[in-house]
């Protein structure tokens, strides 16, 4: 029960807590953003409305709102709402609240709510000592998380609650929140204000992210000497810099993030765009992913994409792996970005790429194929027997006219060069070799 001392208690916690827990919305109202979430209209709002609220999952990146929506429950619902740590909490911390949730269900029909942030954080004994307590509905749970569920959440979890994916929030979301907290008496109380260029930096550093927003207001306003109501302090773009000196984006190295990025570059380079190629590579970067894995990626699309369009590319390629491993960070970033926009501007060929894959799923569903008797091993007694291998270098032209692929198998049935680069031109300049070889009676 709150007394006296814990009210006077909470509004101390309360002025030194930091603006983005002040600024948190007390009811759905006030919640900023995600329409498609807590819309009019949708399960999670009529939920809430109506005390409803079955264990439901919270998915999206940080300073989306998560917690937010959570602490609105809270102040909603006429349930116990319990949180639990998923960083410092145990096995035996959620026991101890399942129990006190059965007991509260047995004895007085009352609901618990347990919220669990970070969810992701939870082991597997963690998340499977709250399956029976979600099924029976002894709890029911609220997690939230910035990692994509279905990789990082017990499955018999997902199965029995609702996932509700929030987005980034906009620009026009984030200039909300900064007018309200610059204004409201929970936040900056009215005694700062943004002058125009802060405001766009301030949006631009933010990237969507509202607690990120909140927070740099927050020290660039710690920079100013404290103004009146009457006469605000101006926060200019320079405060909002120095109160965000180095801004890294969003970037988790073995997530879903990890793998959309990575996909992004890999396409811009395929796409020829530099710019593109550059500007994923750069996110790459900045996010502290391992030089060897990206050069591993344009390795891989210098035969993918370039192939025999353009040879060189492999060696540029196989060029940066090498700085990767032998210079590293910060400055084997030139040599990927020089390798990068290289095969970025290469001619595309991806007729070796879907050659070895014909042959391969040839190999594989096709019948077993022999291989032609004269082109076996002569190294074994009785290869006398095999027929006539015609060797090409005794012929003028360095090549003659012989069957190399097994029987059944036709000559460009696996490779169909490309009309481009240096693959185009060694093409047109073979077959025209190949009709001279085939008018010399020698070449038969």
């Amino acid at each position: 029960m709150d007394t006296l001392f814990t009210e006077i208690e909470n509004e101390r916690k309360s002025k030194v807590a930091p603006l983005a827990v002040r600024m948190r919305p007390r009811s759905l109202e006030e919640v900023v953003g995600q329409s498609e979430a807590v819309g009019e209209g949708s399960w999670l709002r009529n939920a809430i409305e109506h005390d409803q609220l079955s264990s439901v999952i919270l998915f999206g990146p940080a300073g989306t709102g998560k917690t937010s929506l959570a602490h609105v429950i809270a102040e909603t619902t006429k349930a116990t709402f319990v949180e639990v740590s998923a960083i410092g909490g145990t096995v035996a911390d959620l026991r101890r609240e399942i129990d006190a949730a059965e007991k509260r269900l047995t004895m007085s029909n009352a609901r618990t709510i347990l919220f669990v942030d970070e969810i992701h954080r939870f082991n597997r004994s963690q998340q499977d000592a709250l399956l029976h307590a979600v099924e029976n509905r002894i709890v029911v749970l609220v997690g939230a998380t910035t990692e994509n569920p279905f990789f990082e959440v017990n499955s018999a979890l997902i199965s029995r609650s609702r996932i509700v994916e929030l987005g980034l929030l906009s620009d026009e979301d984030i200039s909300l929140l900064v007018d309200r907290a610059l204004e409201d008496s929970r936040g900056l109380d009215g005694c700062y204000k943004l002058d125009k260029q802060a405001k766009e930096a301030l949006l631009l550093l933010a990237g969507g992210d509202g607690r990120a927003a909140l927070t740099t207001l927050e020290l660039a306003a710690d920079l100013q000497e404290p103004g009146t109501r009457k006469k605000p302090a101006v926060i200019d773009e320079e405060a909002i810099r120095m109160a965000t000196p180095h801004r890294s984006l969003p970037y988790d190295k073995n997530k879903d993030m990890h793998y959309d990025i990575i996909s992004a570059f890999i396409k811009s380079m395929r796409g020829s765009d530099p710019d593109a190629t550059l500007y994923w590579l750069a996110r790459m970067i900045d996010g502290g992913e391992d030089p060897k894995f990206i050069a591993r990626r344009i390795f891989i699309a210098a035969s993918e994409d370039v192939g025999n369009a353009d040879p060189q590319a492999l060696l540029i390629a196989e060029a940066a792996f090498k700085s990767a491993e032998v210079i590293g960070y910060p400055e084997c970033a030139i040599n990927l970005a020089q390798a990068a926009t290289y095969i970025a501007l290469a001619p595309k060929s991806n007729a070796a790429c879907t050659g070895i894959f014909a042959a391969l799923d040839e190999v594989r569903k096709g019948p077993l194929r022999q291989v032609p008797d004269y082109l076996r091993d002569r190294h074994r007694p009785g290869s006398n027997e095999y027929g006539e291998y015609k060797y090409p270098h005794s012929y003028p032209s360095g090549w003659v006219a012989q069957r190399y692929l097994p029987e059944g198998l036709t000559r460009g049935c696996f490779y169909k060069p490309s009309s481009r680069g240096w693959e185009a031109y060694r093409s047109e300049a073979f077959a025209r070799d190949r009709l001279d070889a085939e008018d010399d009676p020698r070449a038969k």
